[in-house]
């Protein structure tokens, strides 16, 4: 009898060490297939692999540095429940055979906000690829070329965005949540729908219903509308005004015209936010939103939209003829903001004058819509170079001056 459970207790020994053996191989393999899927558009980091007999993967201290930010995105926990040792051991071996339902869990999602680490917070350009100008157009400065970027978001006191998110795939839904601390939340419900890995590619099968999508701005909002409106020297119902007449040009361009609730609803969202729950059909031209053609006005048309809880009714797209809107004059010519001196604030300064700001605060924008902040430390004919703060130490970036399109120094205005 001894000797029997001696080896019972050896054999489980020994099969919970081949697991976890296996566990861990497998996930490399499988982790390396992903890194190599991606390099295109950076470089993922596995951190340290860990296992649990109740079919767990858990991957501690990972990482994902997009080749288009300067910051990498840090996962402090992934983990992958899949339900039995068996599920995990035959989605490790074929991703194509994920089980009928899982869950993922990312804890510690950080992401070290740096000024010059995005070209855009909201739209990379002015306009998409053909040529249309953007939809959502959060202009901070008086100059409404200037958007909202990362530097604003650091001035406003938010200098890194952290949360968690969770995945949870059953065969009859997909539901996934992304929680920040103070940037808001994001939840998606999607009835029928199933992600699927096949080739390293990961592809979501939509189902029959439409996607809800809800979204909560954590007061995020109201902080971007009291801070640029400020910064563009304006009361913030008019900074709303223009984002609302901006979307709605950018509709235009496009041969569609907003109706008056929606523009209502975009208002509203930007001066108090709240609560947003939409229905999306991402297979569908518009995302499914409704469009009424103008012979027939589509009665009773309209997007499914809640806002803090309360449906919004007339809420739809109409066809219109496409506006090609003129380039205004002040995105032609930069605007130069009255001097006080009184106070200091950022000016613009010549670029063939810049030696004389050395060792001053300026601020540089380049041609990719980079901003560079810091103290101007040497210049020459070729470049210049700017100092800025990091980890209690001065980093130097050098920079052509060929690539500079906007040169500004921190500094007390001068009488007129």
């Amino acid at each position: 009898m001894k000797r029997l459970l001696a080896t019972l207790v050896i054999l489980v020994l020994v099969g919970f060490a081949a697991f976890k053996a296996g566990v861990w191989w497998l996930a490399d393999q499988r982790m390396a297939e992903a890194r190599q899927a991606l390099e295109p558009y950076g470089v993922l980091h596995r951190g340290s692999i860990s296992s649990g007999i109740e079919g767990r993967l858990v991957l501690n201290e990972a990482s994902w540095q997009d080749f288009e930010l300067t910051q990498p995105l840090d996962i402090a926990r992934a983990e992958l429940d899949t339900g039995s040792p068996v599920s995990l051991l035959s989605a490790l071996l074929d991703p194509v055979g994920l089980p009928p339902e899982w869950t993922l869990r990312l804890d510690g999602l950080g992401l070290t906000l740096d000024p010059t680490m995005l070209r855009n917070w909201v739209t990379a350009e002015g306009a998409n690829s053909d040529g249309d100008p953007a939809l959502f157009v959060l202009s901070c400065a008086p100059d409404p070329r200037q958007q909202l970027g990362s530097g604003d978001l650091i001035r406003m006191g938010i200098t890194a965005l952290a949360g968690d998110g969770f995945v949870r795939q059953t065969p009859g839904n997909l539901h996934a949540e992304l929680n920040t601390i103070s940037t808001g939340s994001l939840e998606l419900d999607w009835s029928d729908a199933r992600i699927r890995i096949q080739d390293s590619e990961l592809s979501v099968s939509s189902g029959a219903q439409p996607m809800s999508l809800t979204l909560r701005d954590g007061g995020l909002m109201r902080r971007i509308a009291a801070y640029c409106a400020r910064e563009a020297g304006i009361e913030t119902g008019e900074w709303a005004g223009r984002a609302v007449q901006a979307l709605s040009a950018g509709l235009e361009a496009r041969g569609l015209a907003p109706s008056d609730q929606l523009r209502a609803l975009y208002r509203q969202w930007l001066l108090e936010g709240g609560e947003l729950t939409v229905s999306l059909q991402p297979d569908q031209p518009l995302f499914g939103i409704p469009v009424r053609s103008v012979e027939n006005d589509g009665e009773g048309l309209s997007w499914p939209v809640r806002y803090n809880g309360a449906g919004v009714p007339d809420v739809y797209l109409t066809e219109a003829e496409p506006v090609i809107q003129e380039t205004p004059e002040v995105a032609v010519e930069p605007v130069v903001p009255r001097e006080d001196p009184e106070t200091e604030s950022w000016y613009p300064a010549e670029l063939e004058n810049a030696d004389q700001w050395i060792d001053r605060q300026v601020r540089v924008t380049l041609s990719n819509d980079n901003v560079v902040e810091g103290r101007l430390v040497s210049v020459s004919e070729r470049e210049l170079e700017v100092a800025r703060v990091v980890g209690g130490g001065e980093v130097a970036y050098p920079m052509l001056i060929r690539a500079i399109v906007n040169f500004e120094v921190w500094r007390r205005g001068r009488a007129q």
